[in-house]
């Protein structure tokens, strides 16, 4: 079985794929996580190719993989170049293919104070557990029912996590999708 991981960072999900013996191929816009990648690989003689890359543009060839897999990569992005990039994994699942899709929601607590860029995407977030960063999109229900519309859909959760000790509670919110290509 062929997986992809977009936004793969160091590689880590992809190392546990293949010592399972799957065929893992990762890719990410950072040409030092994609270099440690292939370091970890080689230092554990994994086997596994990974691109510096868009995933809004992917370099593979259309139906080739079983299970596609963004832990929180797709979410780093504006919301018009995140529908370019779902659309693109559909472009390259074969059938029945799965895809699991992780992002942040609108009820997370960094998404109440911050400014949006046009792409819709945040600026300068400033609450929360995402403080200090930029370029995150925030996702509501009625979003991704828009998105994956085309898919048949076998997991939607919204999962909330509170931090009890916290004053603000510091409340972190994200999505975790498991869509089928049926097409």
């Amino acid at each position: 079985l062929a997986v992809l991981e977009v936004g793969c960072g160091t590689g880590s999900n992809l190392s546990f794929a293949a010592k399972e013996g799957f065929s893992v191929y990762g890719i990410d816009a950072s040409i030092s996580a994609i270099k440690s990648a292939k370091a970890n690989f080689k230092k554990n003689s994994l086997i596994g190719n990974f691109i510096v890359g868009d995933f809004t543009q992917l370099p593979f060839d259309s139906n080739k993989f079983d299970l596609v897999i963004d832990r929180a990569g797709i979410t780093c992005t504006g919301k018009k170049n995140a529908k370019k990039a779902i659309h693109e994994v559909f472009r390259v699942l074969k059938k029945n293919g799965k895809f699991f899709f992780n992002s942040y929601s609108t009820n997370h607590a960094s998404n109440i104070k911050t400014k949006m860029r046009q792409d819709g995407s945040s600026h300068m977030i400033s609450e929360g557990t995402l403080a200090g960063l930029s370029g995150i999109s925030f996702y509501s229900k009625s979003e991704l029912d828009e998105i994956f519309k085309n898919w048949l859909i076998h997991k939607f959760e919204h999962v909330i996590v509170t931090d009890e000790l916290s004053a603000d509670k510091n409340l972190h919110a994200e999505w975790r999708v498991v869509a089928e290509k049926d097409q």
